[in-house]
């Protein structure tokens, strides 16, 4: 009875026991099969998270055409040939007979200055030289009469021989013949002297009268009538004549950086504030040696010449200038953009570590470094980046002239047509 009892107490334990094994193996089977699910999951997650943050990119496209390299400048608008009209005299202004953009010819009067007191002195200097001209006449008389009775006396001296008149006589008449001609001579050098101060008054009152030196326009006048002109220390400028308005002269200053470039006969394109819509056109005549410096930037004046048939073109407006300095035709153009643009390493295509291989930590991650250009032989070399098949591509190119917005490819396996990378897309990081 009893080793009947222990029979099925043992039974009772192994089924338990197999029980318990069941239980154990479907729950480690069931473990297994969540880890996987959940295995699955994260690499769907993960991959859908891994191209929805792809980076994206701006393109341009390269294109072949021509390029025109210009130069910048800014200056002012000046007449070829401007004439300042002063006045050598002091006075009160009686007449003023030219105004502002009169058209004046040589010779024509602008203005005159009261002659009162230049008259006045004009007498007084004349009545001098009549004075002056009457005591040469009497001087030269004096002459006359001492060299009338010196002549006497030498021929009684003559006849005589030797005996009168004596030789205290003789010597005297010498000496008043030797002073009159001395009183006629100083009388002479007053007359001179006379008509000379008479010449200066008769100077001056011609200068009272302002007249135009060159063939021009009035572009400032600067006096009015009853106004005191006082040039006792320096010539006041009472006009300032432009000789032709139709052809002016634009005067730019040519930065440091760009003055290299610029040549003799290159041609210029300028607008003006006042016709904003109109270009105007230029050729450069002069390039001075001479530098000016103003806070710190160092430019050189550059002359040029401008037609200026309708007159629409006045003096003191300033203008913005485009020098044509060089054109390259047919060229293959990229953005310069483009130049700039140096993807980080984490951009740049890697190959897929797999699923399990991204879900197992991999290596520490190294700082990203930026891809360099390149500089080969004489040319200056470049790495370009093209989008090829949804793939970022590198192209090394050598680059040549540019206008900075595109710059010609002299050399490269780029065509046109080619989508070629310029920057990060908004919202990514590079």
């Amino acid at each position: 009875m009893q080793d009947k009892s222990r029979m099925d107490a043992e039974q009772l334990l192994k089924e338990k026991r197999n029980l318990f094994s069941h239980w154990t193996r479907r729950k480690i089977l069931l473990i297994g099969i969540a880890l996987i699910v959940v295995m699955v999951v994260a690499g769907l997650l993960w991959k859908g998270h891994s191209q929805s943050g792809a980076p994206q990119y701006q393109t341009a496209e390269v294109q072949r055409g021509d390029l025109t390299v210009e130069v910048s400048a800014t200056g002012t608008l000046q007449p070829t040939n401007e004439v300042d009209v002063s006045s050598e005299l002091s006075g009160i202004m009686k007449t003023v007979e030219a105004d502002y953009n009169d058209r004046v010819k040589v010779g024509q009067v602008l203005a005159r200055l009261d002659t009162t007191k230049l008259d006045a002195q004009l007498t007084q200097s004349l009545a001098a030289l009549e004075s002056s001209r009457a005591k040469l006449l009497e001087a030269e008389a004096t002459v006359a009469e001492k060299t009338s009775k010196r002549a006497q006396y030498l021929r009684v001296r003559e006849m005589s021989k030797g005996k009168v008149p004596s030789q205290t006589e003789m010597d005297a008449a010498d000496a008043d013949w030797a002073r009159a001609k001395a009183d006629a001579a100083s009388a002479k050098a007053a007359v001179s002297q006379a008509e000379a101060t008479v010449a200066a008054n008769k100077t001056d009152l011609g200068k009272a009268v302002i007249r135009s030196p060159i063939n021009g326009i009035v572009i400032t006048r600067s006096i009015e009538p009853g106004q005191t002109v006082a040039a006792s220390l320096s010539a006041p400028t009472l006009f300032t004549l432009a000789e032709d308005l139709t052809r002016m002269e634009l005067r730019v200053d040519v930065d440091e950086a760009d003055v290299g470039k610029v040549r003799v006969g290159q041609q210029a394109s300028f607008t003006v504030d006042a016709y904003p819509n109109r270009s105007f056109q230029a050729t450069i005549r002069q390039i001075r040696y001479g530098s000016s410096t103003t806070d710190g930037v160092v430019t050189y004046k550059t002359i040029l010449t401008v037609s200026n048939p309708d007159m629409q073109l006045r003096p003191g407006m300033t203008a913005t200038a485009d020098i044509t300095v060089r054109q390259v035709a047919n060229a293959l153009l990229v953005p310069s953009a483009a130049l700039r643009f140096v993807p980080s390493v984490k951009q740049q295509n890697k190959p897929s570590r797999g699923l399990v291989a991204s879900l197992l930590p991999g290596p520490p991650r190294q700082p990203d470094k930026q891809v360099e250009t390149v500089n080969a032989g004489k040319e200056k070399q470049q790495t370009l980046w093209v989008m090829n098949k949804g793939q970022l591509t590198p192209v090394s190119v050598a680059v040549g002239e540019t206008d900075g917005k595109m710059t010609v490819v002299t050399s490269g396996d780029l065509k046109p047509g080619m989508q070629i990378v310029t920057d990060t897309a908004a919202g990514e990081t590079k």
